[in-house]
């Protein structure tokens, strides 16, 4: 199994609660943040919770990286109202903080007017593509989702008996979640021309779209009773309750998506199959430890994408599914086969 992981995977201010991260030394708190030899992170999540098993979780993982090898000290906040943002990014940039992630599409604005005021700040964006000009101290931190979305289309079509895969999506107002979709849709006619597809996107903005488990969780059983036996599930905490949804109906596979799901929503075990991943965690590190090096590389960084391990579906997946991915895969990386996403 782990060959098959390394071929898809090499791939109101006041009331939010700032958490404290461990890591660096005792006596360093952000008091210390304007001493050139402390490394001070602050993230600030979208609207929803930093454990929220999947998009926050994972950003904030990469910072704790940094706090475990480079020694930073680290701080998030958690929004609760997207008019928040910019309030919740100055709390940390007027404690000079050194380097400060912003979690998610909507908060693009809000990163780039902060960026142009404390140009000695560093900036991730995560899934906030800088294109309209490159910002020395702006990187955003952007992935190729409808290749991981593809594969994951290409996997349910070879898996499912009934004809019928159904997605559970957040908000078409967030381009990767679109990328997502259109690539899974894209992967599964690629195996299956004639398959049913549903895919259903949340209906609300962007205050609820990826919080709503209950929505999740409905959307995912009107898509079973309707034949589908494989539902991926990519929106955050609504995307999870598809996914724990399906794991309650007996032969009905799930995908998880953003990082492997297996190790963060444990209640979906009996149905996932695999995940989507974005592999945001090792890409929010790496542009850590970039500016702390001096070496912050302004624009879009771009991250990779791939499938988790099958983990206990693994002996139950024909090898001969697993050389149709790898070949995907490959045909993917060299340009030989197109998801079609933006074209």
């Amino acid at each position: 199994m782990k060959k098959f992981y390394t071929v898809f995977a090499v791939l109101a201010i006041a009331a939010l609660a700032l958490s404290a991260c461990g890591g660096a030394s005792a006596d360093v708190s952000e008091d210390n943040c304007a001493d050139e030899a402390v490394l001070c992170v602050g993230l600030v999540t979208d609207v929803g919770e930093i454990d929220d098993k999947s998009f926050n979780q994972s950003a904030w993982e990469g910072v704790e990286q940094a706090v475990a090898e480079l020694g930073a000290f680290s701080k998030y906040v958690e929004t609760k109202d997207a008019k928040d943002y910019a309030a919740n990014i100055g709390l940390f940039a007027e404690k000079d903080y050194d380097v400060i992630v912003t979690v998610g599409f909507a908060m693009g604005d809000a990163t780039l007017t902060a960026a142009a005021e404390y140009p000695e700040i560093d900036f991730i964006g995560v899934d906030q593509g800088q294109w309209g000009g490159d910002v020395a101290n702006v990187a955003g931190l952007i992935f190729p989702e409808d290749k991981a979305g593809f594969l994951a289309g290409a996997l349910a079509a070879q898996v499912s008996e009934t004809g019928t895969i159904a997605a559970v999506l957040g908000t078409d107002l967030v381009p990767p979640v679109v990328a997502f979709k259109e690539g899974y849709e894209a992967g599964a006619l690629y195996i299956n021309p004639n398959i049913n597809l549903i895919s259903t996107y949340h209906p609300g903005g962007m205050d609820v779209a990826f919080v709503d488990p209950e929505w999740g969780a409905t959307t995912s059983k009107q898509a079973i009773d309707q034949g589908a036996d494989v539902v991926f599930g990519a929106g955050g905490k609504t995307g999870n309750g598809a996914l724990i949804e399906v794991a309650s109906h007996e032969g009905v596979y799930c995908i998880g998506v953003d990082s492997d799901q297996w190790e963060t929503v444990p209640e979906a075990h009996p149905c996932l199959i695999t995940s989507a991943m974005k592999l945001i965690t090792p890409g929010v590190f790496n542009l850590i430890s970039a500016s702390n090096a001096g070496e912050f590389p302004g624009g879009n960084y771009f991250g990779t994408t791939g499938l988790a391990p099958f983990h206990d579906f693994d002996a139950s997946v024909p090898q001969e599914v697993k050389d149709k991915l790898a070949e995907i895969d490959a045909g993917l990386l060299d340009g030989s086969i197109s998801t079609g996403y933006g074209q």
